[in-house]
């Protein structure tokens, strides 16, 4: 296929899949082609399998073509890919004509208003895709065969699923039956159903707090770490949303000011590191890691 063939095929795509509809005359005209010419490149679609709507005289490619779908799960950025990608972006100089380049077409591909989401595989990925396009449409969904390690029962659950946790590990979602929100594992869920009727508690959608260490409570706890170069560039690499709070003391000393739902995250990455990490005015933190140590030292300790 020659490449101005391709680049119409690619331009007519844009426009059917765009929110606003054209017909058929209106896109000959805004391609410079003839009306055979459009249908043509419609039977293209059509023949490569994708779906082609028609009302009255407006055509319309349909999004939920099976190719659109698979492309839509590899198309989601979690917050901290995005946050990676933004700054990366930033970092190049504004004289560049490349920065805007890369901004538009990072903008343009990623239009959903949640900075979140990796590559998802098997049955996440079909989950995953079916809560994109219910929060994306406004739809609550039934989570078929929720296992619930609280509850210790497998059941469905109704809700109003509306936001996704860093890299699609958790969805928040509004449970009409408690009036609460809630957080679902992803991994949890048997398989999704996205129900035809519209939201009805948009009002009460509050996602809570979650932690740079991606836990969640409704505890905040503050700690205050200082950090080594090791560590810290350990907690950058694992943890990258943690770089916004972390201040720059000397080259080899960092400073980390921020608020936990629970000490178990944290404690996690600061016991793998005691050696270069100090903990600063946080009592109870110190109490919980020095706990959690005891239990270490008395499980291991030889008789």
């Amino acid at each position: 296929m020659d490449q101005p063939k391709l680049e119409r095929l690619l331009r007519l795509m844009k426009m059917l899949t765009a929110n606003n509809s054209l017909t058929v005359d209106e896109i000959a005209g805004k391609l410079a082609i003839s009306q055979r010419s459009v249908y043509r490149y419609i039977d293209t679609f059509r023949e490569a399998g994708f779906v082609i709507k028609k009302t009255d005289n407006f055509i319309k490619l349909d999004t939920s073509s099976p190719y659109f779908k698979d492309i839509s799960e590899l198309i989601h950025f979690t917050e901290e890919e995005a946050f990676i990608l933004k700054s990366a972006i930033e970092n190049i100089d504004e004289n560049n004509l490349l920065k805007q380049n890369l901004k538009k077409k990072l903008y343009t591909v990623y239009n959903y208003n949640i900075l979140a989401e990796t590559i998802v595989s098997g049955k996440n990925g079909r989950n995953v895709q079916q809560l994109v396009e219910a929060i994306e449409n406004k739809r609550p969904v039934i989570l078929h065969n929720y296992s619930s390690a609280h509850g210790n029962d497998v059941r469905d659950r109704r809700v109003e699923a509306y936001a996704f946790t860093t890299n699609y590990v958790q969805v928040w979602c509004y449970s009409p039956q408690d009036h609460t929100n809630k957080l679902f594992k992803v991994s949890r869920i048997g398989s999704v159903e996205v129900l035809p009727e519209e939201w009805r508690f948009e009002e009460s959608h509050k996602s809570g707090y979650i932690d740079i260490f991606r836990m969640n409570n409704k505890e905040r706890n503050s700690i205050k770490l200082k950090l080594g170069l090791r560590s810290a560039n350990l907690l950058i690499e694992e943890f990258p949303l943690a770089v916004q709070q972390l201040q720059k003391q000397s080259n080899n000393q960092w400073l980390l000011e921020t608020e936990v739902c629970s000490f178990d995250g944290v404690g996690r990455f600061v016991m793998g590191l005691l050696d270069d990490i100090e903990i600063v005015d946080s009592p109870e933190f110190e109490k919980y890691i020095c706990m959690n140590l005891q239990k270490i030292k008395s499980k291991f300790s030889l008789s």
